[in-house]
């Protein structure tokens, strides 16, 4: 026959022979932290649900004070959005983040490559470069930026933008994959030497596996910053080539803002991105911890 007592955070089991068997509490520290976790998620995530739920409203409940929370549902305001033109700017946004990214791709893995498992003269200097071009603030540049694009006549296209994103993620790109690349083992490399590989099958099909999940993670930062990106978009477009930032703040005009409209037109400009890393986050996860425990 067995007793038992319970504590503070502990319960106490004792068997027949007199051993006392202790069982976490259910209401353990473990516990707790998860229902902290959840209310720090709800938290994040209340105003998107707001933003989405906002764009069923009618412009006069949207701006109800206090906020209303029953109200009848409409698909006015996301059927006016698709209406006005709204996908031509993401079309725009996905073409420049999409290519920019490929490009990025394409430009940083060989360069962080060499700077981590091939090392070059002066890596370091290299690096502190690279990253040097983030310290410089972009409003330093419009102005020089709109000389040039202008000249070359390329003011309002849309490869203005993809060459500008490329340049702008190439930094980040080449320093994150560079720490993925430092967590491949040196050996794999000389083991597929030895067994003949040549340099472009060593990196094909043992180094390129290997870091997926961290070529997966940078690919999403990529297109995070690329698609959100605002600054070079309202200043060097302005029809043919607008991008959905600038297209939502059409919506704030000189007769006030259509909250209802912008909360359905952000809801639409929100999913690709929410809908890529929902796809990519078991690679997010990995390449996010690649090389936390070895």
């Amino acid at each position: 026959m067995s007793t038992a007592t319970t504590s503070k955070n502990k319960a106490v089991a004792q068997t027949s022979d007199g051993q006392e068997i202790r069982k976490k509490s259910k209401w353990g520290p473990g516990t707790v932290w998860s229902f902290v976790a959840w209310v720090a998620g709800i938290a994040f995530f209340f105003p998107v649900l707001w933003m989405v739920i906002t764009g069923f409203k009618q412009e006069a409940d949207a701006y109800s004070n206090p906020p209303k929370l029953i109200f009848t549902p409409t698909l006015d305001q996301y059927r006016g959005v698709l209406e006005s033109g709204i996908g031509t700017t993401l079309l725009n946004s996905a073409f420049a983040t999409i290519v920019s990214t490929i490009l990025v791709l394409l430009l940083g893995v060989p360069a962080a490559f060499a700077l981590s498992l091939r090392p070059v003269k002066k890596t370091q200097d290299v690096l502190f470069f690279f990253i040097s071009t983030k310290m410089l603030p972009v409003v330093a540049v419009i102005v020089p930026l709109y000389v040039i694009v202008g000249d070359i006549g390329m003011l309002d296209n849309i490869w203005a933008l993809v060459v500008l994103y490329t340049a702008m993620n190439l930094p980040i790109a080449v320093w994150m994959m560079r720490s993925f690349f430092m967590e491949v083992p040196a050996e794999l490399l000389e083991a597929a030497s030895m067994d003949g590989a040549s340099l472009w099958t060593s990196v094909r099909e043992v180094i390129l596996p290997l870091v997926s999940p961290g070529i997966a993670a940078t690919s999403l930062i990529c297109v995070i910053f690329s698609w959100n990106e605002f600054f070079f978009a309202v200043n060097l477009t302005a029809v043919q080539a607008q991008t959905i930032p600038v297209y939502l703040v059409g919506f704030i005009t000189g007769q006030g803002l259509y909250w209802a409209q912008l909360s359905a037109a952000a809801t639409f400009a929100a999913l690709p991105v929410v809908l890529a890393g929902w796809f990519a986050q078991n690679k997010l996860v990995r390449g996010l911890s690649f090389g936390a425990i070895k």
